[in-house]
């Protein structure tokens, strides 16, 4: 093919291709800084939340490990965990006496809520303006260009994601353009933003909050939004009332000398074919042993 032939100016590898992956970078490490900065130290979460998410978390490991209790108390822990979240004992907001339904709390009005909605806004925010930046930045720059190409063959599928900006037919597919360049550091520096920055960084792309932008996943959740616990706890006491039981030290002692052969199985009585021994009365007992001292004494 003709691409085969085709060569790429050194001054493309100086000015192109590594001057945008050390953008990238620093501007991955700008990002991090302006993210703590932004978001600041965590706040506690409140003890009824916790109590929330605690207590669905218990019934869960019930229905998990419930067999390593005896069935009377797997029984008790699981009517008593279904008729709590039949009540709503457990929730945050708890209806009322009369037993109504828990309305949902407006997001307005739930200070916890809204700094969620904040804190999903702020990390939108501190994702999406450099990423337009940097793009924008490649596209009046270096749009067109042509700047590495891949050391192992690739299909054909991956000459849209490879060469974007490119409009060839002929060239061949493990070419990359300089904007594919950009998209394949944006994805794939997430291990050099570790080294440099830790485990829990917000260099890198941020998942979450792309889920949530408009358009971006249909049927996401939007940043800051709680789970409804009162559903939750519904759906988990269905899950309880079907859990069956079956205790895992049922006959242990047994299991356990088997294990190592020492069990020694008990010996199966032959039926009689006889008619059955009638029990001795107290009158025959004295009878028989007058009988076996008498003939003691013969023998004397």
């Amino acid at each position: 093919m003709a691409d085969s032939q085709m060569l790429l100016d050194p001054a493309i590898r100086d000015w192109v291709l590594i001057p945008i992956m050390i953008v990238m970078v620093l501007v991955g490490i700008l990002r991090h800084h302006i993210t703590m900065l932004l978001t600041g130290q965590p706040k506690k979460p409140q003890v009824k939340a916790i109590r929330e998410s605690k207590a669905l978390l218990r019934g869960m490991r019930l229905r998990t490990f419930g067999n390593h209790v005896p069935a009377h108390a797997f029984s008790s822990r699981k009517i008593s965990l279904a008729d709590a979240y039949e009540d709503g004992r457990y929730l945050k907001n708890p209806p009322g006496k009369e037993g109504a339904q828990a309305t949902p709390p407006n997001p307005m009005t739930d200070p916890d809520m809204m700094e969620g909605m904040m804190e999903g806004m702020k990390k939108q925010l501190t994702n999406m303006v450099p990423q337009m930046l940097i793009m924008g930045w490649i596209n009046f720059f270096f749009k067109g260009f042509v700047v590495i190409k891949l050391p192992f063959p690739l299909t054909p599928r991956f000459k849209s994601m490879l060469q974007s900006g490119v409009d060839t037919r002929d060239m061949d597919v493990t070419w990359v353009s300089s904007l594919s360049w950009y998209f394949l550091n944006l994805f794939g520096l997430g291990s050099v933003f570790a080294l440099i920055l830790g485990d829990n960084n917000a260099a890198g792309v941020d998942m979450a909050a792309m889920s949530s932008m408009p358009g971006a996943m249909p049927g996401a959740g939007q940043p800051g939004q709680q789970p409804d616990f009162s559903k939750l706890f519904l759906a988990e006491k269905e899950n309880l009332l079907i859990t069956s039981h079956q205790w895992d030290l049922e006959d242990v002692e047994v299991r356990l000398l088997r294990k190592y052969g020492k069990y020694k199985e008990p010996k199966k009585s032959k039926p009689s074919t006889g008619s059955p021994k009638k029990e001795m009365t107290l009158r025959d007992k004295i009878k028989a042993s007058q009988k076996a001292s008498s003939a003691g004494n013969k023998r004397r």
